[in-house]
């Protein structure tokens, strides 16, 4: 567990006014200039899209029957200002939801006034004022430090939020799970409304459902077709039902390929975007995936990492062939140099635009591969000396026992239970990275001689 405190110089306010409502999200950057400081031009719809943001962060979708639920407090969502628009993100206490607001240009009176990301403070009074927002009333909002306000206290306010690195992990692997998706299709936002209306309001924390397009709209099968999308723990999607009512069409994306069950549900707003990412089930977090570990093992793109940090600026939409450029690599090396980036809260993942987009998490990225046991067992045992490799086979030795490896075009199937469970669904097994790891020194050193 960590602990993440976040201090703001005062509490969130809202306000209704003569002629607005101002809303002053107090954020708990250092910089004490503002992000943004201007008007939502769709209020209700950005007040709505708000409350379900923050509910998500409050929210543990499944409890195992043996755990009493833990009083961890919700962590507050953030919010990245980047030339055109503002994106509000947040994260569920259960680890297996991730949800995202996109504020674009044209839902901004004025582009935000400096880039940046930041924790913003959705406290139960403010909450209760976007709750009464109404039609197109305007919505004043700033987000910053400096903004002095009627009825904001002088008080400073900190939020002292335990975090468990499951929680951390999993913000950062829900990233690398969007990357993976494709979009499957998009429907109009009444035939979406009732596809989600007759969603179940409860189900089956392992249960895996199916969704196809058909000719009258969206339905669930128990089987999955060519094309389908899988749902898991469908009763966690009604999240985007109050957003319904505002939205143009619902755009929906499943995995690229065969094996995940990540799905994400994209809400298409005017000016704007709600996008709800779903873990394969409900009591399945993100945190296990996996996803990044070969990425992360790879100290090539470590480097790469460090160098594109200095480049990406707060982009909102980052191209890969100009950062390449900028940076002198390869555009084959950007891919898992951003992913290193994704670990580290650096970079998010926008799959309308087809690309990452940058922010800065405040959590310590020093603690990047302590969150990934995985990844620290298998260096562990490349350091012991028990692996060795021959050709396309492989042995690991752990815990007294011998695992045999074998090698299948790119990818190793490894002898242990936890592959013989899992194959490649959920990253690679400690051995296969182990593996993975030696060869690739292998063949450092024999490009250095």
């Amino acid at each position: 567990m960590t602990e993440a405190v976040l201090t703001y110089r005062a509490a969130s306010t809202a306000a209704i006014g003569a002629v607005e409502i101002d809303l002053l999200l107090s954020a708990s950057s250092p910089d004490p200039s503002l992000f943004f400081d201007g008007f939502l031009l769709h209020a209700e719809q950005a007040a709505v899209a708000l409350l379900q943001l923050a509910k998500v962060a409050r929210t543990r979708f499944y409890l195992p029957p043996s755990m009493v639920a833990a009083r961890i407090a919700a962590a507050d969502p953030v919010v990245t200002a980047s030339a055109d628009r503002l994106r509000f993100e947040s994260f569920s206490l259960c680890c297996g939801v991730a949800a995202r607001f996109d504020a674009l240009s044209g839902g901004l009176d004025r582009p935000p006034a400096s880039n940046g990301t930041t924790n913003v403070d959705l406290n139960p009074p403010v909450r209760d004022l976007l709750a009464d927002v109404r039609g197109d009333e305007p919505l004043h909002l700033a987000v910053g430090t400096n903004v002095t306000v009627t009825t904001m206290t002088a008080s400073v306010v900190e939020h002292r939020v335990p975090l468990s690195t499951r929680w951390v992990r999993g913000f950062a692997e829900a990233q690398a799970s969007s990357a993976a998706l494709a979009r499957r299709f998009t429907v109009p936002a009444g035939q979406a409304r009732r596809f989600v209306r007759g969603l179940p309001a409860t189900s089956g924390s392992r249960s895996v459902l199916y969704v196809i397009q058909g000719r009258d709209g969206l339905r669930l099968t128990a089987t999955s077709q060519a094309g389908s999308v899988p749902l898991g723990g469908a009763n966690r999607l009604r999240t985007i039902e109050p957003l319904l009512g505002y939205a143009d069409s619902l755009t929906v994306y499943g995995p690229a390929t065969p094996g995940s069950g990540v799905s994400s549900w994209q809400v298409d707003l005017p000016d704007g975007r709600f996008v709800l990412t779903l873990s394969p089930n409900s009591m399945r977090g993100f945190s296990g995936e996996g996803g990044l570990l070969f990425d992360l093992a790879d100290d090539q793109a470590a480097d790469d990492a460090l160098v594109l940090s200095t480049l990406l600026d707060f982009t909102p939409v980052i191209d890969p062939t100009r950062i390449a450029r900028l940076a002198g690599l390869d555009v084959g090396r950007i891919r898992p140099a951003l992913a290193h980036l994704a670990a580290a809260g650096r970079v998010g993942y926008d799959a309308a635009e087809g690309a990452y987009f940058t922010r800065a998490l405040p959590w310590d990225r020093t603690l990047l591969e302590t969150m990934h046991p995985r990844l620290a067992d298998a260096r562990a045992l490349v350091h012991q000396g028990a692996v060795t490799v021959s050709g396309d086979r492989a042995t690991v030795t752990s815990a007294g026992n011998v695992y045999v490896l074998r090698r299948s075009g790119d990818s190793w199937i490894c002898s242990c239970p936890w592959h013989g469970q899992h194959g490649g669904s959920r990253g690679p097994c400690k051995h296969v990275l182990a593996v993975s790891l030696l060869a690739s020194d292998l063949e450092g050193r024999d490009g250095r001689r």
